[in-house]
């Protein structure tokens, strides 16, 4: 128990980083002060965990009771701001292929884990008879913080409008619900968390996306 809690914390700690870094490179981008940077990193790592303790009534939420992912955020915002504020880090090497593919990974990683474990608050709540609940809070928990960010820069959210992203989340979520009605409960987790990565790391090579109608 206690090596599959370190295994997923340290994925969520990944995820975390990940995700912060994200919502501090869109506030980059749209030239926020340092506030906003830091607002739109937290928001990012974190906003998808409170939409769904607030979902199942869990006051307050985790995060300000247990605020380790709030400073683990908040860390990663600051050392990105002060690396590129300091030009250690150039703003054309935060757009490049190669930090794509490396952040892209990063976050597939932390969709993955944040998708199995918002499952599993859910199931600890006592809502694992209701699979479309604890499915859409895998979800959301995993999607939910770029939504938020998206929101707040003032652009359509990613997820309605790039690649696989949302729906590697519902396929994992599915999977996990599926899985732990056949199998020990850690290796439905670990199943589910890892076809979420695949299915990232696959859409963003061979540029899938679902059709538009124009």
């Amino acid at each position: 128990m206690f090596g599959e809690i370190t295994v997923f914390f340290i994925v969520e700690m990944i995820g975390t980083v990940a995700f912060a870094w994200s919502g501090a490179m869109v506030a980059i981008e749209k030239r926020l002060d340092l506030l906003g940077i830091i607002v739109l990193g937290v928001t990012t790592a974190c906003g998808g965990g409170m939409l769904r303790d607030l979902l199942v009534g869990v006051i307050p939420p985790s995060l300000f009771v247990n605020p380790v992912y709030v400073f683990m955020a908040f860390v990663s915002v600051m050392v990105l701001f002060l690396f590129v504020k300091g030009r250690h880090l150039s703003i054309n090497i935060l757009v490049s292929e190669g930090y794509e593919r490396v952040m892209n990974l990063l976050d597939a990683i932390g969709l993955g884990a944040f998708t199995v474990v918002g499952i599993d608050t859910g199931i600890a709540a006592g809502y694992g008879d209701y699979h479309f609940l604890v499915i859409f809070l895998g979800v959301i928990t995993g999607v939910g913080g770029g939504i938020l960010r998206d929101i707040m820069a003032g652009q359509t959210p990613a997820v309605l409008r790039k690649h696989i992203y949302a729906c590697a989340s519902i396929a994992g979520a599915v999977c996990y619900a599926v899985l732990m009605q056949f199998m020990a409960r850690n290796v439905a987790m670990v199943a589910s968390a890892v076809l979420v990565v695949v299915i990232r790391v696959l859409a963003r090579h061979y540029k899938w996306n679902l059709p538009k109608a124009m």
